[in-house]
């Protein structure tokens, strides 16, 4: 007898049209045979917007949910969130993407009965994503203290740059004087990090990089680190605060505040079908290869 997939479903709550496949996604996991679950937020949002035309098994809140795979309704975006309420589960996740091709979020909803068929014979691989976990003696973090994508170091307005003592290991590295430091994974290395000059990191590879923000010199560059590094960062400024963002949502921090980023003992782990790569999602995402001239 073949057992009951559970499936945990989250999605975009600020744009209507994100959700206009959500049916269709309810529709094929029931046909499966699998039991649905959804986000409360999500469900509330889908409900206020007349969005929901499927029974679902059961609405859950926060981190407490129990699935064999979660589903990410939305863009890279929404599948970050995701990915900070499964935090240390291990649940892995597929992302659908309601949007253009996402690195994350890379199953179209066209796709997705196809990929649920793939699912239920194996025919899948999980891959595993470092995340960044942070810790401060000045701040404590409201939600979550992990990052899938970045953590940034930022100034607090558009007033002088910052300046951030960086040490790896207990060594002293620089003093970066910048608008700001983007400490990336490989996930991340295609976002925030890349709009700032940093490294293009294939996933699976264990390093982390440090990118300057506009930095005051020009010999400041990136670099990139063994991700069993433990960076230690004290930052003055003179308005006396600073943020931290992780994965876009930002923290105000005290000048002084010693933080300090670390390989998080867990992982996130991401559902790809067997014909999609990562080589291919950013030959398309960049263009590469593309005749951009107006003739």
């Amino acid at each position: 007898m073949t057992r009951t997939l559970k499936f945990a479903i989250f999605g975009n709550t600020f744009q209507v049209k994100k959700s206009a496949f959500i049916n269709k996604i309810i529709s094929t996991l029931k046909d499966s045979g699998a039991e649905v679950n959804i986000d409360s937020e999500y469900y509330h949002f889908l409900v206020e917007t007349g969005r929901l035309d499927f029974p679902i098994d059961n609405v859950f809140r926060g981190e407490d949910f129990d699935a064999d795979f979660v589903v990410s309704m939305g863009g890279d975006g929404t599948f970050l969130k995701a990915a900070s309420r499964v935090g240390s589960k291990g649940t892995p996740i597929i992302g659908v993407n309601m949007g253009r091709l996402g690195f994350l979020a890379d199953v179209h909803p066209e796709e997705f009965h196809d990929c649920i068929s793939a699912i239920k014979q194996g025919k899948y691989t999980i891959e595993d994503r470092t995340v960044i976990t942070v810790s401060t003696d000045g701040t404590d973090f409201v939600g979550y203290d992990c990052a899938l994508n970045d953590v940034a170091i930022l100034k607090r307005d558009s007033a002088s740059m910052i300046t951030i003592h960086a040490s790896i290991n207990g060594e002293y590295l620089t003093t970066y004087q910048a608008d700001g430091l983007v400490i990336s994974t490989p996930t991340g290395s295609t976002a925030y990090s890349l709009s700032v000059g940093g490294p293009i990191i294939v996933p699976g590879t264990h390093v982390f990089s440090l990118t300057a923000v506009a930095p005051h010199s020009l010999s400041m560059r990136p670099i990139v680190l063994s991700d069993d590094s433990v960076i230690t960062l004290q930052v003055e400024c003179r308005s006396h605060h600073f943020l931290v963002a992780l994965d876009g949502r930002s923290e105000k921090c005290c000048e002084g505040s010693t933080i300090t980023l670390r390989k998080a003992p867990y992982s996130i782990k991401i559902v790809k079908r067997q014909h999609s790569t990562y080589f291919s999602t950013l030959r398309e995402k960049l263009m590469w290869g593309a005749d951009t001239r107006r003739v």
